[in-house]
């Protein structure tokens, strides 16, 4: 069973655009995919740093002489680094766009964390209904 942060925004509370849920841990498309998945989710702020931070590597690494091999291993350690904050770091956009975090479900996808959510929260079901 995975556990899934939910966050709210109570404009329209519409359960497309209104809730937000993220997975706990570590994020395979953003370790993978950094820049793309920044992208992905609208987070500009956080495109911008990826992007700067990979020119400024790979520039260290011309800079410094240093080998392939070298280069390699700090790449990928920077891309474990990003797998490790992504869910974070969307939790920070999220709270910058006016998202609350509201509490934590359990489900075996982000379906059913949804139903067990508004489950538990039925003054919010009737809202969005």
């Amino acid at each position: 069973m995975r556990v899934y942060t939910v966050h709210l925004r109570r404009r329209s509370l519409n359960p497309d655009k209104d809730i937000v849920l993220i997975m706990e841990g570590f994020c395979w498309w953003a370790c993978v995919f950094s820049l793309i998945w920044a992208l992905w989710h609208r987070m500009w702020w956080v495109a911008l740093g990826v992007a700067s931070v990979s020119i400024v590597v790979n520039l260290g690494i011309y800079m410094l002489g240093l080998d392939a091999l070298t280069g390699y291993f700090l790449s990928v350690g920077i891309a474990i680094l990003m797998g490790l904050v992504a869910n974070d770091l969307r939790r920070w956009s999220l709270a910058r766009e006016g998202f609350i975090d509201s509490r934590v479900a359990l489900g075996d996808n982000q379906d059913v964390a949804l139903a067990r959510f508004l489950d538990d929260s039925p003054a919010l079901a009737k809202e969005m209904v």
